[in-house]
């Protein structure tokens, strides 16, 4: 995912009226999947302002309302919340079980993100409040709204466009600098799903709705809320605008083709001439402790460096995979390093930020502390590397400690087959180097 801000302006009408089949009317509807019984026992267990269900709300950034889903339930006896992002293969439920109540208000913090929604009761199935991010340089602040249960998706109508395939994308930032895309979207009627990918990473689970004036894609993890719309153009190009949050804008062009694709992720970070090793000691999350490859663990064993970041949803996406695979594999002889760039430069902050990622995932190999969140500061700490683009970014080492690959970027699950490519591409190197 892109490392620096993308700029925005905002344009008119299309966010209210076609993202995800929501509308802004206080209809309410009871979640149909909670029988009766169940909704009485578990509201004793959940804060007054929340009821257990299936919620649909908005925030609300640059005059577009930006769409999501999540549901309210108790487990163990304590509230949890579960946000939901559908995409190409089915969604995803990340689960944020850090509730806590004072009054009518209710914080719910948003998953590994140090971000939350502060929310309040308004009526009897209606939410209102803000998502807030801590960790922003500026105070980061947007409203919400979320009604309970489902909402209507709009109904085809004549001259809706078809947007479904894969299409070669120009995104350009405000300021005129443009970067290459992959667009991949199915449409259903007038559902749609997608994912857009880039040389930096992917936007992970996109959905939204088609209308004859265009379509609508959105989503929300906790950390980055996106909104990307377009309309189909006479010639059956495509044109429209993507709005990140707060501020961020850029617009974007597309052409179908159904053999678009992106520049080799192997070829776009690399050494610099004349190094063909990592030197590093940075301080492990656990106060008292260092990390390096010299370390006598890593000595004689294929190693895999991550550089990731706990804000960084694409190294969310990263970590779930190589996790669970280090758990599987570790014994044939291969160790992984995560090398953690975060938002604070306070070691006390940044390293609690990285353990509560590192439980909330079950990583069990050596997390450390390397730097804040900038291509600068793994240019400054890394300095063998020539180019660093994007995190996260996966460098493999040979037995003997040379680096044999690196590999900007990660295509997560939202990608649908592409991710499939990225964990077999994965295996083939871990493999290849294991048998040398």
């Amino acid at each position: 995912m892109k490392t620096i801000p993308i700029r925005l302006l905002a344009s008119a009408a299309l966010g209210m009226s076609l993202i995800t089949g929501c509308d802004t009317s206080s209809t309410k509807k009871e979640a149909a999947e909670t029988p009766a019984a169940e909704t009485a026992g578990a509201s004793a267990a959940l804060p007054a302002s929340l009821k257990p269900g299936h919620w649909k709300g908005w925030v609300m950034a640059q005059n577009k309302a930006i769409y999501f889903a999540f549901d309210v339930a108790t487990e163990a006896g304590k509230p949890v919340v579960y946000l939901i992002n559908k995409g190409l293969s089915g969604e995803e439920r990340l689960r944020c079980d850090e509730i806590s109540s004072a009054g009518d208000s209710t914080t719910i913090r948003l998953h590994a993100f140090d971000a939350a929604l502060v929310v309040r009761p308004e009526g009897a199935d209606k939410l209102t409040g803000t998502w807030v991010k801590y960790d922003a340089k500026t105070p980061y602040r947007v409203p919400l709204v979320a009604l309970r249960g489902e909402r209507p998706q709009p109904q085809p109508e004549a001259g809706t466009p078809d947007f479904a395939g894969t299409w070669r994308v120009t995104f350009k930032e405000d300021e005129g600098k443009t970067y290459p895309a992959v667009g991949i979207f199915k449409q259903q009627g007038t559902s749609i799903t997608g994912t857009f990918l880039t040389t930096t990473g992917d936007y992970r689970y996109l959905s939204g709705a088609v209308l004859p004036s265009g379509m609508g894609l959105s989503t929300f993890d906790g950390s980055h809320a996106f909104l990307f719309q377009a309309n189909k153009l006479a010639d059956g190009t495509l044109k429209g605008d993507f709005y990140s949050g707060k501020s961020g804008h850029e617009t974007w062009t597309a052409v179908l083709d159904p053999k678009a694709k992106l520049p080799d992720a192997g070829t776009l970070t690399y050494l610099k001439k004349g190094q063909s090793r990592l030197d590093f000691k940075f301080p492990n999350v656990f106060e008292g402790g260092a990390v390096s490859p010299t370390d006598p663990k890593y000595q004689g064993k294929v190693v895999v460096v991550q550089i990731l970041g706990s804000w960084c949803p694409n190294c969310m996406d990263e970590t779930n995979f190589l996790a669970p695979w280090y758990e599987k594999n570790k014994a044939r002889g291969v160790e992984v390093i995560g090398l953690g760039y975060e938002r604070s430069p306070d070691y006390k902050v940044a390293s609690a930020r990285l353990r509560n990622m590192r439980e909330r995932f079950n990583i069990g190999y050596d997390v450390a502390v390397a730097g804040v969140s900038n291509k600068d500061s793994v240019a400054k700490s890394l300095p063998q590397l020539a180019k660093f683009l994007a995190f996260p970014t996966t460098i493999f080492l040979d037995k003997k400690g040379n680096v044999r690959k690196i590999h900007t970027g990660f295509a997560g699950p939202g990608t649908g087959k592409y991710y499939q490519e990225e964990i077999a591409g994965f295996n083939r190197e871990v493999d290849k180097l294991l048998k040398e």
